[in-house]
């Protein structure tokens, strides 16, 4: 089942062929950690994120042979048969990138950029005026990201003069939130006196830590009608930074803020940079908001498991929904949304397995070694012996071929 949660009202803007803003669903999106120069390695990497669900993917665009590649890294997308909509990722030297290489900016979906690092001083309106320039000369919509890490130092130090000023100053934190939003706010006011509306604007302001993320949105949202792009900016490493993530996003989410989410973990050494979108996706998906592949519910085992038999079989029907997955959502409308339990032991076997469209309830230590199998809350068949695993997966075939094949 998709819940479904009120979203605050915001513009649409579309970036390529993906719409975002709250009449579409909220976007999973990415960043490669290739060196943009070397076209196959982004290619490759680009392919991976969109293979595991990333809807938009970002590029780091640093230097002038990054933006010559761009277009080429796009043209060689296509040619495979890829049509995610690639990102801009532009600091300090983004407007002379775009209008050195004007091939770059036509083969982006949206730029981004970071109003703390389009430049100083008199430079600053000049160079950010440039970039959007661009963005409006080839109809590209912009992504304003403001960054705790990286804050325009005019804004922070006019906020910090005044915070002085006042009889109960502000913390740290709670000034820090400030000049957040007050510089995207100024940052969006000022790319709208350039030309841009709020169908070409996309904001982001993002924090490393969960508390101050969700404040910042819920004090930012009631203020712009632009869609909002929600991450923590530096969740971390594994464990740490998927928890976090989590922990903030569903806050956010649950209260309708939000379009467009991305999960910024460190990834450990050599290890796929696939995880920050499945973690992204699986948000979504245990908030009920949207369903990307079947979900196995499977109870955590206790001392009425003594055998580990019920850990293995949920292990191998995942990896089985897993593998099958791409090849089922071509032939099969709404597989995505079905709900398979693999439960250990009578307590609360067979209720879940009710709830579920498929479930099996597993002996625990003492029952009779029977396995019943429920489909859509009845009892269809029971399953003993060493080809349970098997003959459950040609149970969850059979299903879904009865229930989820699109019609010719």
């Amino acid at each position: 089942m998709v819940f479904t949660i009120k979203r605050r009202p915001t513009s649409q803007v579309m970036v390529g062929n993906v719409g975002i803003g709250s009449d579409y669903p909220i976007r999973v999106q990415s960043m490669t950690n290739t060196n943009t120069e070397d076209v196959d390695q982004t290619v490759s990497q680009i392919i991976a994120l969109a293979d595991s669900g990333s809807e938009l993917v970002r590029v780091t665009v640093n230097t002038e042979k990054a933006a010559k590649a761009v277009p080429f890294i796009v043209e060689k997308l296509s040619t495979l048969g890829y049509d995610t909509p690639i990102v801009g990722d532009f600091h300090f030297n983004g407007h002379r990138l775009l209008q050195a290489e004007p091939e770059c900016a036509k083969a982006l979906a949206k730029l981004r950029i970071n109003p703390g690092n389009v430049g100083r001083g008199a430079r600053k309106d000049e160079q950010f005026s440039a970039i959007v320039e661009e963005a409006l000369k080839y109809r590209k919509p912009v992504r304003i990201g403001v960054n705790w890490g990286s804050l325009d130092p005019e804004v922070l130090k006019r906020l910090v003069d005044e915070n002085l000023k006042r009889a109960v100053p502000l913390t740290n934190d709670e000034l820090m939130c400030e000049a957040m939003i007050v510089s995207a706010l100024e940052s969006i006011e000022f790319a709208k006196e350039i030309g841009m509306t709020d169908e070409d604007i996309i904001l982001s302001v993002k924090v490393s830590q969960s508390q101050q993320l969700i404040k910042v949105y819920r004090d930012i949202a009631p203020k712009v009608r632009v869609p909002l792009h929600l991450g923590l900016t530096e969740a971390g490493m594994g464990m740490k930074g998927i928890v976090a993530s989590s922990a903030a996003l569903a806050v956010l989410l649950q209260e309708g803020i939000g379009d467009t989410i991305r999960i910024s973990l460190t990834p450990e050494p050599n290890a796929p940079r696939t995880e920050e979108v499945l973690v992204g996706k699986e948000i979504l998906q245990s908030l009920q908001i949207r369903a990307f592949t079947p979900k196995v519910v499977a109870c955590p085992g206790c001392g009425r498991t003594s055998s580990d038999d019920f850990q293995y079989l949920a292990q191998k029907i995942q990896s089985y929904i897993d593998h099958n997955m791409p090849i089922w959502k071509q032939n099969y409308e709404g597989v995505e949304k079905m709900v398979v339990a693999v439960m250990g032991c009578i307590v609360n076997g067979p209720g879940e397995s009710k709830m579920a469209n498929i479930g099996i309830s597993l002996p625990g230590n003492g029952e009779k070694p029977v396995a019943p199998v429920y489909i859509d809350g009845e009892r269809a068949v029971t399953l003993k012996g060493e080809n349970i695993a098997e003959e459950f997966k040609q149970i969850i075939d059979e299903y879904i071929d009865g229930k989820y094949r699109k019609q010719q």
